[in-house]
């Protein structure tokens, strides 16, 4: 089980540090670096099975060099580029010594903490951009001056497993037969179309009449009341085909099946074939209605804990936001992404009601005014200009305001959804009008 992961340098993030637990929910809106966590994860799990491949037993002078990893061994975050792993694409930088300006990489640093076998276990590494198509893959530095002096690779680390799972997009009408490798390919291009019958093959073909098929069958039956029947290899024609039966007894393709039998069975699936594994679900609740988000969420979380698995999904739904607030480790990503214990009613409002373009002012101006409507900001800005006020530069220059009626109420949640982002964020509230006298708070006058 992996506890603990920090990043440097790695696509948006510049440094981020996060706690993790048996089962783990990456909440947030979308575009807020759900999925790059789950992807530092999977390109942390492929630089260190190539270090084991390449360098485990070799002497350490052998091990300076590192580890060559080709943009194409990305399966699980396939890029045109390997510069786009980097953060803001910075791959060097220039430090000046002796009036000299020389060149230094910027290196992605993944840190990963876990425990495995009843030993707990910590593991860097660091990747050195070489070209477009490839970099390199070395232990952690342990120290800035001394990049001989390097972080061991545990052998309790070298037992974990990763498997990536992007969300359903659609079922092919026709599927052939794929090799391991071919999935896994397919399935960090986010073409889950076409392997779905493919994983349940892999099941049903280890053990036609074992416990994980009869268990996957039984779930379907439950939560949609259709039978699945066994997926069928034609040799003839290199496919695999694979029907389910209606309650009236009417046998379908399953390409007649709705996507949220879809989802779901790629979802159970995936959990049987990769048995005591870190799964990686992207949005897990995609094309799934309000109340079977619940139910697919704990039955995931039951059949993880049954086989030895653990789960981290991102998600932006406020069903499994509820649902696993208490009793999961849930991380928010409004603003930087922090772990939340009893805030749960506030990462919802930020869920619900701010857009992302309100987080990024915030940020960017620190505070935020509230006003009744536009004619205030007209009349501010007037009035700040006719006085030469020094707030003038401030009102005309991309203020970030909201307006707010005369309900002072909605400054509050307002302001108070957009802490959950930036704590040291100020408020003004100007409003006229009101029977009640307003209560200050310590950041919103």
């Amino acid at each position: 089980m992996l506890t603990r992961i920090q990043i440097k340098n790695f696509k948006r993030f510049e440094s981020v540090d996060l706690e993790l637990g048996k089962n783990v929910v990456f909440i947030g809106p979308n575009n807020s670096g759900k999925t790059t966590i789950l992807q530092a994860l999977a390109l942390w799990e492929i630089g260190l099975h190539r270090w084991n491949e390449k360098k485990q037993n070799k002497a350490p002078s052998e091990k300076r060099s590192g580890v060559q990893i080709n943009r194409n061994d990305l399966i699980s975050l396939p890029v045109p580029n390997t510069n786009l792993l980097w953060n803001d694409l910075h791959v060097r930088k220039s430090e000046r010594s002796n009036d000299k300006q020389i060149p230094q990489n910027i290196r992605i640093d993944i840190l990963v903490e876990g425990i495995s076998n009843d030993k707990s276990w910590t593991c860097g590494l660091e990747f050195d951009f070489a070209n477009a198509e490839f970099f390199h893959c070395r232990p952690l530095r342990l120290s800035e001056n001394n990049p001989l002096n390097r972080m061991e690779v545990p052998l309790d680390a070298t037992d974990t497993k990763i498997a990536f799972l992007p969300p359903m997009s659609g079922l092919a009408a026709t599927e052939p037969l794929w090799q391991p490798g071919r999935i896994s390919v397919l399935l960090g291009e986010g073409q889950t179309a076409q392997v779905l019958r493919n994983i349940c093959y892999q099941i049903y073909s280890k053990s036609p009449s074992g416990p994980e098929w009869n268990d996957l069958v039984s779930h379907i039956k439950e939560l949609f009341g259709v039978m699945l029947l066994p997926p069928l290899f034609i040799k003839e024609r290199g496919e695999i085909t694979m029907m389910f039966k209606e309650p009236s007894g009417i046998q379908l393709d399953l390409s007649s099946s709705g996507r949220g039998l879809q989802q779901t069975l790629l979802l159970l699936a995936h959990l049987y074939a990769n048995p005591k594994t870190v799964l990686l679900l992207d949005e897990p609740d995609a094309h799934l209605e309000v109340l079977r988000q619940r139910q697919i969420y704990q039955l995931l979380t039951s059949l993880a804990d049954k086989l030895g698995s653990q789960i981290i999904a991102a998600s932006h739904s406020e069903i499994v936001l509820n649902e696993a607030a208490g009793r999961d480790v849930v991380v928010a990503f409004v603003g930087k992404p922090h772990r939340i214990d009893d805030r749960v009613s506030q990462v919802l409002k930020a869920l619900r009601e701010i857009g992302y373009d309100q987080y990024y002012q915030a940020e960017q101006t620190g505070w935020v005014l509230y006003l009744e409507g536009s004619t205030d900001l007209a009349i501010l800005q007037t009035l700040a200009k006719k006085l030469n006020h020094p707030a003038s530069e401030y009102l005309e220059e991309r203020p970030f305001v909201h307006y707010i009626g005369n309900q002072p109420q909605k400054a509050r949640d307002h302001f108070f959804a957009l802490r959950e982002a930036k704590t040291d964020l100020v408020g003004i509230t100007i409003i006229d009008n009101i029977e009640k006298e307003l209560q200050p708070t310590t950041k919103l006058v």
